[in-house]
């Protein structure tokens, strides 16, 4: 009971973890609302985080049948979401560092102010930047694996602790990118982000191929090489 109980996290961490990836989504907010002051980023962190959760439990529950009332298979799912992480980590690669600064300019001119700041909590702090089209693809396909019969208590508390670890991830990476920002300075900062969208742009590429292998594996030997 205990590894299963224990296999239930790894498996949920393992498998949304890379793709929200919480610090590279801490970097980015923060490059959103560079100014905010440390309550309206404890404030931003309680929310974006929580929206969070809420999004990925419903994609993990419901998503299935989601899938089953609009006839989408699996591999097509992983396949529209792995290109969609590709294209966003290619974009956040190739994003100039004049015109992030720009924007961080014009930022600065206008005081941060809390409508404006609870009107970006969910769109777009939270969806696309935290949990976007990728991270939801992959919530949906773990939740199809979920036995059809019905999913044991074991499980279900596995899945809750699983939940809990990506939530507090979330909460910490945006609450406290700031300092982290302050401790690596512009340069260390810009070339964090760099890496970051690297690695998410070569996760996209990998769920990406896993979809378009199944989806090969499913054609007939005689069409293949027709």
């Amino acid at each position: 009971m205990l590894n299963q109980f224990t296999e239930t996290i790894l498996y949920l961490v393992a498998g949304l973890f890379p793709i929200i990836n919480p610090p590279a989504a801490g970097f980015f907010i923060l490059g959103l609302v560079p100014h905010a002051s440390p309550a309206e980023r404890a404030w931003l962190a309680k929310s974006i985080s929580l929206n969070s959760l809420i999004v990925l439990i419903l994609a993990l529950s419901i998503g299935a049948y989601v899938l089953q009332f609009f006839g989408i298979s699996l591999p097509v799912l992983r396949v529209a979401g792995g290109a969609v992480i590709a294209f966003a980590g290619w974009g956040l690669l190739h994003t100039r560092a004049d015109a992030e600064r720009e924007a961080e300019q014009q930022a600065a001119t206008d005081s941060v102010q809390e409508a404006l700041l609870r009107a970006k909590a969910f769109y777009p702090l939270t969806l696309p930047i935290t949990v976007g089209p990728g991270s939801i693809a992959v919530a949906i396909a773990l939740g199809t694996a979920r036995p059809r019969t019905g999913v044991p208590l074991v499980n279900l508390a596995g899945a809750a602790v699983g939940m809990l670890i990506l939530w507090c991830s979330i909460y910490v990476c945006v609450r406290f990118a700031a300092n982290v920002e302050r401790f690596l300075g512009p340069v260390g900062t810009d070339v964090a982000r760099r890496l970051f969208a690297f690695v998410l742009f070569c996760i996209g590429v990998q769920v990406l191929w896993l979809g378009l292998d199944d989806l090969l594996e499913s054609v007939p030997l005689w069409v293949r090489f027709k």
